[in-house]
């Protein structure tokens, strides 16, 4: 098998890799929409907040048989880095997925990180594959669709003291460490066994994620609150609408500080950001979500709202330095993928 790395700029390798992606896709998650070339090149070329992943393609004898993704951050978790391997249908169960699996085992081995998260489709299949190479499972994560419909009018007695407000897309810069704050606030939400460190993010980050959104063509939306007699911005929600099919969007990070909490601001929040949408972008249809399947209260949120589950995804966990599996042996199934 022959292994290469895909950059944004190889339009050939973009191409491919496209491919490879949505075959699993069509297979294992026919609900996601097909990724797009425009849509993978961005998000080789700038990531979440601009520490893109690294991409791989798989080949055997010139066919495309699977691709891979490692992805580790800068900021903080300088320990673990998170991998992706996923198999087209028709050349599962040759190995392909174990081959992929311990290239990006050794490139985090060689960048100093101990441990490695990989995640999949709740599925037998995925649960063996991670049960031969050493994974333990840490977390359940949730993804959700929201029809977008009519906007329900709720009493917000209890947020008297906060005023929503329709924030930028890029934050003044006298604003970022309040932005920041309010972002980290996220790191409350439940990541139940995974051994992960709270996220780090200074001004800069929230700049460059930002940026980074803005690069891959996508308009952001954040709504947040304000307190009236302090002036702090108490907690935030954020959508992005995907500038190439502007019918579909993305909920980002949805977090209130916890000194502000019991205001029903979450939702509050998430109601003034449908309102705006349906102002400035009366076409979104769906916006996708995920939550930790604990993550309680947000899933009250979002059901609320009228979001649905469209599948279930596990996250696995598990040192670089497992035992390698014996040689020769193949997968139970060779897809497992991180969303």
């Amino acid at each position: 098998m022959q292994v290469r790395e895909v950059r944004s700029d190889d339009a050939d390798g973009v191409r491919r890799l496209v491919a490879v992606d949505n075959a699993v896709r069509s297979v294992d998650a026919p609900w996601l929409h097909p990724m797009t070339a425009h849509e993978c090149a961005g998000e080789l070329a700038h990531g979440w907040d601009g520490e893109p992943p690294v991409a791989f393609l798989a080949s055997v004898d010139g066919i495309d048989v699977g691709s891979a993704r490692y992805e580790a951050s800068a900021y903080d978790n300088l320990h673990l880095a998170w991998l992706e391997v996923q198999v087209v249908p028709e050349h599962r169960q040759q190995g392909h997925g174990t081959a992929l699996l311990d290239h990006l085992v050794a490139r985090a081995r060689e960048h100093g990180r101990t441990s490695v998260g990989i995640a999949g489709w709740d599925a037998p299949a995925t649960r063996a594959f991670a049960a031969r190479h050493g994974f333990v499972q840490g977390s359940v994560e949730v993804q959700r669709r929201q029809q977008v419909g009519a906007v329900p009018e709720l009493d917000v007695a209890a947020a008297a003291d906060y005023e929503l407000v329709r924030w930028p897309a890029r934050t003044p810069s006298g604003d970022l460490p309040a932005v920041a704050r309010m972002t980290a606030a996220i790191n409350d939400a439940p990541t139940d066994d995974l051994d992960v460190e709270d996220e780090v993010f200074p001004p800069e980050r929230i700049a460059a994620y930002e940026a980074a959104w803005e690069a891959r063509g996508s308009r952001m939306y954040r709504v947040v609150a304000r307190h009236r007699p302090t002036g702090e911005l108490a907690g935030q929600s954020v959508v992005v609408v995907d500038g190439e099919r502007p019918a579909l969007a993305e909920q980002h990070d949805t977090s209130v500080l916890r000194e502000h909490r019991g205001h029903r601001l979450g939702l509050l929040l998430k109601l003034e950001v449908l309102r705006w949408l349906g102002e400035a972008e009366p076409q979104v249809r769906e916006i996708d979500t995920w939550n930790a399947e604990s993550n309680d209260h947000m899933i009250d949120v979002n059901e609320l709202l009228g979001y649905r589950v469209l599948g279930r995804a596990v996250d696995y966990q598990r040192p670089t330095d497992v035992p390698p599996h014996s040689s020769g042996s193949t997968s139970a199934t060779d897809w497992v993928s991180s969303q």
